[in-house]
């Protein structure tokens, strides 16, 4: 890890190229702006990105999306990396930090299909695309009588694969949709008791080296108290189970007063289309409280017999 004291007069952004990726860091590039940053945006392709053959478990997980964006961060050609927040792995490796989480956006799963407007209405055995294990297994509990296959890329290349007649239908993050103007192509957002969102999902995170304590000042205003104790005990649950992609896991918590209600759920890709589920309510007042609960949650599903 290089030391790179540097000002704050200008930020640069690593960001993937891709046009969601490029829309998040535009927003908090307009933020920063606003409160009299200069920024600049240092666009780049990741592993991730250019690995599309495979799906993301099998080649090293989430992780792929932001490795480089940390190297950007380390040599010091870059100040700041945004991400998504469900991207980003649990643990960060040694000298970066989670520096700032922003309000949330709709952490939903979203049905897309040009014929059929709910996933109640397919046929059986029509094919449905996901590259996601948690996807997998909660479609699987919801409809077992579905071909799930898998399908990877950016959120414009899955719709084109969607449109060129691949799949009867997907499912894509509602968050994603929503932030590049795709409403109309939701034909119904999955209520969370059935699809259970990833956690972090619809947040946006940004990484910064450990040694910046200049932009951990700049980036607190942008940050959601809120949001950030949800995600802390999603994320929790995620990493007492040794979270990676690889997972077939979901967690999703919210915030009313100082109570957090969270709720998990694993599944076993490969077993029956049985879902273990937990969920616990209590008090989080603090970031290590959250967390707390979300250990808890993840120390039910180990006794209801999840890996």
């Amino acid at each position: 890890m290089k030391n790179h004291q540097k000002q704050t007069n200008l930020i640069t952004i690593a960001t993937r190229e891709s046009r969601l990726a490029l829309w998040q860091a535009e927003h908090v590039k307009a933020v920063l702006e606003g409160r009299g940053h200069t920024v600049a945006l240092l666009g780049m392709t990741t592993r991730g990105d250019q690995i599309l053959d495979r799906s993301l478990s099998k080649v090293g997980g989430k992780g792929l999306f932001v490795k480089e964006l940390e190297a950007a961060l380390d040599d010091g050609r870059a100040d700041i990396a945004v991400h998504s927040l469900k991207d980003v792995p649990m643990e960060l490796p040694s000298g970066f930090l989670l520096a700032c989480v922003m309000e949330r956006e709709d952490p939903r799963d979203a049905w897309v299909s040009p014929r059929y407007a709910r996933l109640q209405d397919l046929p059986p055995g029509a094919v449905v695309g996901t590259s996601s294990l948690r996807r997998t297994v909660l479609l699987r509990s919801l409809r077992p009588d579905l071909r799930i296959e898998p399908l990877r890329g950016n959120l414009d290349t899955r719709l084109r694969k969607l449109d060129d007649g691949q799949y009867a239908g997907i499912v894509l993050a509602a968050a994603g949709l929503k932030r590049l103007g795709l409403v109309d192509r939701i034909g119904e957002i999955f209520d969370t008791r059935a699809m259970l969102p990833a956690a972090g999902q619809g947040a946006l995170g940004i990484e910064i080296r450990q040694d910046r304590a200049d932009l951990v000042e700049a980036l607190q205003p942008l940050s959601d108290a809120t949001t950030w104790l949800a995600v802390a005990a999603e994320r929790a649950v995620s990493r007492a189970m040794g979270g990676s992609c690889s997972m077939p896991l979901a967690a999703h918590a919210t915030v009313s007063g100082g109570s957090l209600q969270i709720d998990a759920a694993w599944g076993d890709p490969d077993g029956a289309p049985v879902l273990l589920r937990a969920s616990l309510n209590g008090l989080a007042r603090s970031l290590g409280e959250a967390e707390q609960l979300g250990e808890r949650v993840a120390g039910q599903l180990r006794a209801a017999g999840a890996r």
